[in-house]
C-alpha cells in the first residue's frame, strides 16, 4: 500500500495503524459525537477495517473505542470498517478534508456550511453508493 499513518492515545498505551488512504472523511454534529468528544463536533476518517491494526489495551462504549488507562476516544470499529477520530492521529489531520456532514441541524450556528460537502440531516445510509471520494488538500471545492 505504501502510505500509512499512525496514532494513540495521550499515555501511550493505545497505538494504532491505517494503511492507504481512507474511503472517507465526514464531520458529525449529533449529540453523542458532542458527548463523547466534548465538542461541537467531531471530525472522523474512515478506512477499511482489514487496513487497520492496533496494540495496547482499549475499552469499548456504545460502539466508540478508547484507551483505559487515559480514557483517549481513538476510534470505532464495525464489521468491515475503522471510523478514526482523526485528532488521535500523529500528524495534523489537514490532509483529510471531510466530503461530508451528518446531522447539520444540530450544527452550531457560528460554525459555517462548508460548501463542497454533502449535508445530511442524520446518519450516512450506508446502502447509497454516490458517497464522493476523499478530497486531497489543494482541492478547491465544487458545491453539492
Amino acid at each position: 500500500m505504501g502510505r500509512y499513518r499512525t496514532g494513540g492515545c495521550m499515555c501511550g498505551e493505545v497505538r494504532f495503524r491505517v494503511e492507504g488512504e481512507p474511503i472517507r472523511t465526514g464531520l458529525c454534529h449529533c449529540k453523542d459525537c458532542r458527548k463523547y468528544s466534548g465538542s461541537a463536533f467531531t471530525i472522523f476518517a474512515v478506512w477499511p477495517l482489514s487496513w487497520f491494526s492496533m496494540s495496547g489495551h482499549i475499552g469499548t462504549y456504545a460502539g466508540r473505542s478508547f484507551c483505559t488507562n487515559c480514557g483517549a476516544r481513538l476510534f470505532s470499529l464495525r464489521a468491515e470498517e475503522a471510523e478514526i477520530m482523526v485528532g488521535s492521529l500523529d500528524e495534523a489531520p489537514s490532509t483529510l478534508i471531510p466530503s461530508y456532514e451528518l446531522w447539520v441541524g444540530r450544527r452550531e450556528e457560528w460554525l459555517p456550511e462548508l460548501p463542497w460537502t454533502d449535508l445530511h440531516q442524520g446518519d450516512r445510509d450506508p446502502n447509497r453508493e454516490s458517497w464522493r471520494q476523499p478530497m486531497r488538500v489543494g482541492h478547491t471545492g465544487g458545491g453539492r
